[in-house]
Formats: structure tokens, C-alpha cells, sequence
């Protein structure tokens, strides 16, 4: 089986850097592996560095940190360049940034904490999930 094809919402980032207890830290520990791949594309990344480095003081982490994450998750990542042909779709352009993304990459999955914010993605194939809903549907156990 091929793995599943996901893009990440900013908001799991977040919450992974934030506790290493919850299912978004659990689900970044399986980056890199057999199971699902990320995508991502620059302005993405541009927002989780923004979004990450904004929270750092209050984490414990440095920016080096946040630098090193960032770094092999591109890595890991596929990359893709996204063209803005048909914005806007949803209700926040941030969210119509991720939704491309997840149309351009031919995923199945967005993994986010705001599943209302991306109503609609069902009409392109794209199902959303919480971190815990995606870890169950590939068989980890939170």
C-alpha cells in the first residue's frame, strides 16, 4: 500500500511544539516513515517557521530548534509549487493556501484542529482530520 499523501495545518505544528504529550507531537515522531508522507510547499513553510518562532520563548525551544524541525520536514516532505487559479474558496485565504496544496499534491488528507474551517473539501476528494482521527485511521494508537 502506498502511504497516504497529508498536508499539515499550521495549528498541528503548533500544538506538537507545545506538548509532546498530545496525538500532533505523536504523529510528527512518525515524519519520515512508511506510513504517510507531508507535503508541502514554501508559503506553508514560510507559515509554520512564523507560527513556530512565535511561540519558542514560551516552549523552551531556540530558534535553532525550530530551524533544525523545519529543515527535515523538508526533507521528508514532497514539495510542490502551488498557482492560485481559483481563490477564494474557504473562508480563510491561510486555509485556501492549504486546500491548494492538498488539491495540487492529490491528497487524501488535511490533519487539522479546525475541521469547520475547510468545509468544502470534500467537494475536491480531501477529507479533514484531527492529529487523533488521522493516527487512528492509520492504526497508531494514541
Amino acid at each position: 500500500m502506498d502511504a497516504f499523501q497529508i498536508v499539515l495545518d499550521t495549528n498541528v505544528i503548533v500544538s506538537a511544539l507545545r506538548s509532546k504529550r498530545g496525538a500532533s507531537y505523536r504523529l510528527l515522531t512518525f515524519l519520515g516513515g512508511s506510513r504517510f508522507q507531508i507535503n508541502i510547499s514554501v508559503p506553508l513553510i514560510l507559515e509554520y517557521e512564523k507560527a513556530a518562532k512565535g511561540i519558542i520563548r514560551r516552549r523552551g525551544l531556540s530558534a535553532r530548534d525550530v530551524d533544525d524541525i523545519l529543515d527535515y520536514m523538508c526533507t521528508v516532505a514532497r514539495h510542490r509549487k502551488i498557482f492560485y487559479l481559483w481563490r477564494p474558496f474557504l473562508t480563510d485565504p491561510k486555509d485556501d493556501m492549504v486546500l491548494e496544496l492538498a488539491i495540487a499534491s492529490r491528497c487524501k488528507f488535511i490533519v487539522t484542529y479546525n475541521k469547520r474551517d475547510f468545509r468544502g473539501s470534500e467537494e475536491f476528494g480531501i477529507e479533514t482530520l484531527t492529529p487523533k482521527e488521522f493516527l487512528d485511521k492509520i492504526g497508531v494508537l494514541v
